[in-house]
This record gives structure tokens, sequence and C-alpha cells, in this order.
């Protein structure tokens, strides 16, 4: 009896995974960056420049070091976004650091903002519009 008991729980169990699969739903890119700016916090350039320069802020570029090379917020540290899990304790280990992320215009910052969220970072802000609207808004760059 209890091997059938063990049985038809693993039978169930299987089950319930492989249903639980079927129910996921593919999505485009768009729908995965909306998805994430649920999740996290966003703010406009204007409030972002506000904390330029701050005591314990850090503004994130997740862009690619190409990009980061051709001009980046004023010490703004880079981690690509592909990298970003990997590096991200090494150069922020405190996860209550304020944490501005920004890319070129706001899409791969939002998933790396919702990342670190899952990450445990506690103060995460996606800066909307990111790279373009900074530079847009004629915002000092290096």
């Amino acid at each position: 009896m209890k091997k059938l008991s063990a049985l038809l729980l693993a039978v169930f169990s299987i089950s319930i995974l492989v249903t639980s699969n079927s129910f996921a739903k593919d999505m485009t890119a768009d729908e995965l960056v909306a998805e994430a700016k649920k999740s996290i916090e966003s703010v406009s350039v204007n409030e972002a420049k506000n904390n330029l320069g701050k005591k314990g802020v850090v503004f994130l570029d997740v862009r690619e070091p190409k990009e980061y090379k051709a001009g980046h917020l004023p010490g703004a540290i880079n981690i690509p976004r592909g990298l970003l899990e990997f590096f991200v304790t090494k150069d922020i280990s405190d996860k209550n650091t304020k944490i501005f992320v920004y890319c070129k215009t706001g899409g791969r910052s939002a998933l790396a903002a919702a990342t670190l969220v899952k990450m445990g970072y506690k103060n995460v802000i996606n800066v909307d519009g990111g790279w373009v609207a900074w530079e847009k808004a004629g915002y000092p760059v290096e």
C-alpha cells in the first residue's frame, strides 16, 4: 500500500510539473520589459540627475563596454547586463546602496533593475529614457 501511495504521489507531482509548463506564455522582449517595470521603481533623468554625485549613490551603466566608452554619466560604473549577476556583488557589495540603473533607452536597465531586486538589492531605481534622454536633456557626460 505504501508503494502504491508513493507511486501515485510521484505521478501526481510529475503531472503538475508538466501541466504548469504548458501554461507558460512565450513573451517578446517588449513584454519582458513591461513585466519587469511592474516590479521596479523608475524615475526621470531629471530626478536621477538630482542624485548625481551624492554620497552612497551609484550610477550603474548596463550597456556594452563599447557604448560606455563612447560616453557615460559622470562617475558611472559599467557592468553589461549580460554579466550583471556575476560581477555586481564585486562592485556593489552593500545591498542597501542606492543604485540608479541606466542603458540606452531604458529596456535593458529595467530588466537589470528587476534582476538586482531579485538578488536582494533594496534601493534600485531605473532611469527612464536612459542615455538618450540624459543626452537630450543636455546633462553632463564623460
